[in-house]
C-alpha cells in the first residue's frame, strides 16, 4: 500500500558519508557490480502476472495465482474486471495503476529496442492494464471509474484474491465530483500506450488515443482533486497530495508526444513548468513531465520548451550527490533515501529519469552545471547504475531486493497471495481473518515466491528485517517495478 508523499530533508551525517562513497563510485564494493540485468528485466516484468485481477489466461506463468474478482463492476452494472492489484492487497486503485501503465509504456518507448524477447512480454503487461482502463473510461458516459474494492474493509482481512468476500465497491469521478488528477494520469497512460501499439496494433492504438483525448478533456473541463471527491475511499492510501496540476501537465505532455497537436503544446505552456521537486512518483509528476518535455527542446530544437529543459536540469541537480543544490540523502551503502516508507518507489522512479535524460543528453550533446559539478550523460548513468545494482544485491547486506533474483532475497514479503497457500495447495477458501494467525504472523517464509517483486526496501541504515508485518519495507508495488524496467533494459544491452 502506498504512503504519503513527503519532502525530503538532508541528514548531514548520511549525506557527508555518501558524498565520499559515491564520489569514488564505490557503492558496488558490497556485492556483485554487474548483475544479470537480462534476468532481472525478465523477472521484473513477470512480477506483474502475480498482480493480475480477473480471468487469468492459459499461459499464466505465475501458476500459484488463479482467476479472481470476476464480479468487479457489478455494483454499478458495468464490467470492470481485469487490471492489477496495486501491491500486497486486493484493491484496484486506478491512480497508481495508471501511473504504472504510463511508466511501463515510457520504458518501452525509450528502451523497447533494447528489450529483446522481453518486449512482447512488456506489451502484454501494458495491455492487461489498458484493457481495464478503457473499460473504466468508456463504460458509462460522463463518468470515469477510478477503482474497485473498499480499501478500509480489505485491509482488515488477510485472504487470497481468489477468496475475496469483502464488498467490491465501485468508485468514480464525474463533472459534479471531479478528479483531474486521476483523469490526467489515465489520459497519460492511454496516450503513452497508444505510442507503444501504434505499429503493432494500429486499431487498438487508435482506440487508446481517442479515449485518452476524451479523458484529458474531462480532466481539463471539470477541475478538482479526486481526493476531495472520494475522501476516505482513496485517502490516506493514494491521496493526491501534490494537487492535480502536475497530472494536467503530465497528461497533456503525453498527448503532445502522441499527437504533436499544437493545442496541447499551448495548454502545457499556459500551465508552465511548475515545481522543481527532488522526487518523482505516482503522486508527483513535475520532474517526469519536465524530463519528457525537455525532449522537445533537446531533440526537437524547439526553444519554447527551454523552460522545461531548465527545470529538468534543476530537478536532477537536487538528486546528484556532489551537487551544491542536492537535497537528496544517501545511505552509507549508497542508496538514495527519500522516505522510510516504500523508499524504493522513489529510487526506481528517479533512476528512470536519470537513465532517460542521459539518453536525451547524449543524443543532443547536452551538458549542464550543478554549481561546480559538470554533468554529462555518464554522470547520470553512473548514478542510475549504482541504484539498480544496489537493488539487485550490491549493498551492505548483499541482499537482492528483487524476490527470486540472486542468492539472497526477501522471503517474507507483505503480500496476501504470496503468503497464503495457493488454491491448488489449499482448495478450501480462507475467510476475511482466516489468514492472519497461521500465515501473516508466522516467521515462516511465504509459501509462494512472487518472482520479480521489488519490495519497499531497506531503512536509512541499509538494514532490512524481512518482516511481512512491516509493509513500509516488505511490500512490493506495481509502480516500483514499472519504473525500473526501462533502466534494466538499458543496462542489459550496454
Amino acid at each position: 500500500m502506498a504512503v504519503r508523499r513527503g519532502t525530503s530533508s538532508i541528514c548531514p551525517v548520511l549525506f557527508a558519508v555518501a558524498l565520499i562513497l559515491l564520489s569514488c563510485g564505490n557503492a558496488s564494493v558490497h556485492g556483485q557490480s554487474n548483475p544479470n540485468y537480462k534476468e532481472a528485466l525478465a523477472k521484473s516484468i513477470l512480477f506483474l502476472q502475480g498482480q493480475r485481477s480477473g480471468k487469468l489466461p492459459a499461459n499464466q506463468e505465475i501458476s500459484w495465482r488463479s482467476t479472481s474478482a470476476l464480479s468487479d463492476g457489478q455494483l454499478a452494472n458495468v464490467d470492470l474486471t481485469g487490471g492489477y492489484y496495486d501491491a500486497g492487497d486486493n484493491v484496484k486503485f486506478n491512480f497508481p495503476m495508471a501511473f504504472t501503465t504510463t511508466m511501463l509504456s515510457w520504458g518501452v518507448i525509450e528502451f523497447g529496442n533494447r528489450m529483446g524477447p522481453e518486449l512482447g512480454n512488456a506489451q502484454v503487461a501494458i495491455r492487461w492494464a489498458t484493457d481495464y482502463l478503457l473499460k473504466c473510461a468508456t463504460a458509462t458516459p460522463g463518468k470515469l471509474y477510478v477503482g474497485v474494492g473498499d480499501p478500509n474493509a480489505d485491509h482488515k482481512c488477510w485472504e487470497r484474491p481468489e477468496d475475496m468476500d469483502t464488498v467490491r465497491s465501485v468508485y468514480s469521478v464525474s463533472p459534479s465530483n471531479p478528479g483531474s488528477d486521476v483523469a490526467g494520469e489515465t489520459a497519460a497512460a492511454l496516450a503513452a500506450a497508444s505510442i507503444v501499439f501504434k505499429d503493432v496494433d494500429p486499431k487498438y492504438s487508435s482506440l487508446l488515443l481517442t479515449t485518452a483525448k476524451n479523458v484529458m478533456q474531462f480532466a481539463i473541463q471539470f477541475r478538482g482533486s479526486y481526493s476531495d471527491s472520494l475522501g476516505s475511499s482513496v485517502c490516506p492510501f493514494y491521496c493526491s497530495y501534490s494537487g492535480y496540476t502536475d497530472e494536467l501537465l503530465w497528461g497533456a505532455a503525453w498527448l503532445l508526444r502522441a499527437t504533436n497537436d499544437v493545442n496541447y503544446s499551448n495548454f502545457i505552456k499556459s500551465l508552465g513548468a511548475g515545481d522543481e521537486p527532488d522526487i518523482f512518483s505516482w503522486d508527483d509528476k513535475y520532474a517526469g513531465a519536465s524530463v519528457l518535455l525537455s525532449r522537445n527542446a533537446l531533440l526537437g530544437h524547439d526553444s519554447s520548451f527551454e523552460p522545461f529543459r531548465q527545470h529538468a536540469d534543476n530537478c536532477l541537480c537536487k538528486i546528484l550527490p556532489n551537487s551544491s543544490s542536492s537535497s537528496t540523502r544517501y545511505t552509507q551503502g549508497g542508496l538514495m533515501y527519500k522516505m522510510d516508507q516504500s523508499n524504493l518507489q522513489y529510487v526506481t522512479g528517479i533512476t528512470f529519469l536519470l537513465t532517460t535524460y542521459g539518453e536525451y543528453m547524449e543524443a543532443s550533446k547536452h551538458t549542464f552545471d550543478c554549481g561546480n559539478l559538470l554533468v554529462n550523460p555518464g554522470t547520470l548513468r553512473g548514478l542510475a547504475k549504482r541504484q539498480v545494482d544496489y537493488i539487485l544485491g550490491a549493498n551492505p547486506l548483499k541482499l537482492s531486493y528483487m524476490v527470486g533474483f540472486g542468492k539472497q532475497y526477501p522471503k517474507r514479503i507483505h503480500h496476501r497471495g504470496s503468503s497464503l497457500p495457493s488454491v491448488a495447495a489449499h482448495k478450501q477458501p480462507f475467510n476475511c481473518a482466516g489468514g492472519f494467525q497461521p500465515f501473516f504472523y508466522t516467521a515462516n517464509p511465504n509459501p509462494n515466491i512472487l518472482v520479480g517483486a521489488i519490495v519497499g526496501g531497506p531503512d536509512q541504515n541499509d538494514q532490512y528485517p524481512d518482516d511481512r508485518t512491516d509493509p513500509s519495507h516488505s511490500e512490493p508495488t506495481t509502480y516500483i517495478n514499472a519504473a525500473i524496467i526501462g533502466p534494466l533494459a538499458y543496462l542489459a544491452s550496454s
